[in-house]
């Protein structure tokens, strides 16, 4: 990379800042609503460079009617005949919306072309139609943001490697993302470059050795590009709850219950064992790594003091499947 790595975020200074950003967040959310703008952010990236992460802290607090993640499968036979943006458009953010893609039409630049998914002639296509396609999004009054996640290849090793056993990202593995094509991903990185970091439409590269701080440059830089303005909004008062009417509530007895598992923690001398995620701390792991453990739920059986029993899990069916 060039630069001297540095040490890990600290963990309280995190989250302290992230949930700053977050504050914001919402404030460009309510402006990009009240005045109708359009956000289109793009993530790219290595493989286990810390996309997904990023993607899921911008979406915490905001409105899931205004700001969408759209993550797109492989496309189907039909859609493999259509023009190759074409998918894509359906997807694109009306007024007052933001879409988050997770992956883009940039497939065609990187997993396509490397693992041969495309013609070269649909990969040269792409490459000339891609910077057109942008410029006509913009013209249009969509603001379009392309974000690219950097991760070395002895830090994307780790964190592959933490996969193996990790059961919580043990899904994210598959057989395209392969360490043996490395400088192949690169080369493709960098003739995509080439054709679509252009004036007025740059990539803006995000230095991911660390998750915590890539998370915080990339929000911060997110806030920063786009011309938000605090809106005013209208000082609400809660009326006051009306007198009854004489109505009563359903009696317990009548309505089925969900288990009441969180009663079977409370004086329990057993505490669950914390998920600690390997992708965020310094741990070594070797070749082999031991395996990661996702803590289990203990799970007390009780008898509900109820006229009318609440069914309870079967032992053939467990009470809580982690």
């Amino acid at each position: 990379m060039g630069s001297k790595k540095r040490p890990r975020l600290d963990n309280e200074l995190y989250e302290a800042e992230l949930t700053k950003l977050q504050a914001e967040l919402v404030e460009m959310q309510e402006w990009m609503r009240t005045e109708g703008k359009r956000l289109v952010v793009i993530f790219e990236g290595r493989d286990a460079a810390g996309k997904g992460g990023a993607i899921k802290r911008i979406m915490e607090y905001l409105n899931p009617r205004v700001a969408r993640i759209v993550a797109l499968p492989a496309p189907t036979e039909r859609e493999r005949t259509q023009w190759y943006f074409q998918r894509y458009i359906e997807h694109l953010p009306a007024a007052g919306e933001i879409r988050l893609l997770d992956r883009s039409w940039y497939n065609r630049a990187g997993v396509e072309r490397v693992m041969g998914y495309c013609t070269a002639a649909e990969y040269q296509r792409f490459l000339r139609q891609c910077p057109i396609f942008e410029q006509m999004l913009m013209e249009d009054g969509i603001m379009l943001r392309k974000y690219w996640f950097s991760v070395s290849g002895k830090e994307q090793d780790r964190r592959f490697r933490s996969r193996l056993t990790d059961p919580m990202r043990r899904w994210k593995l598959s057989p395209t993302e392969s360490l043996t094509r490395w400088e192949d991903y690169s080369r493709a990185k960098d003739e995509m470059f080439v054709h679509t970091d252009l004036p007025g439409n740059h990539w803006r590269v995000v230095e991911a050795e660390d998750k915590k701080r890539a998370r915080l440059n990339m929000i911060a830089d997110l806030l920063a590009s786009v011309p938000y303005e605090k809106v005013k909004r209208p000082d609400l008062k809660l009326p006051k709850r009306p007198a009854s009417t004489g109505y009563r509530r359903t009696e317990r007895d009548l309505q089925q219950y969900v288990y009441d598992f969180a009663a079977t923690l409370e004086g329990s001398e057993e505490r669950p064992v914390k998920y600690v995620d390997p992708e965020e701390t310094d741990v070594f792991l070797p070749d082999e790594p031991a395996p990661v453990v996702a803590p289990k739920p203990t799970v007390r059986r009780t008898r509900t003091r109820t006229t009318r029993p609440v069914p309870q899990p079967s032992e053939e069916e467990p009470a809580f499947e982690p």
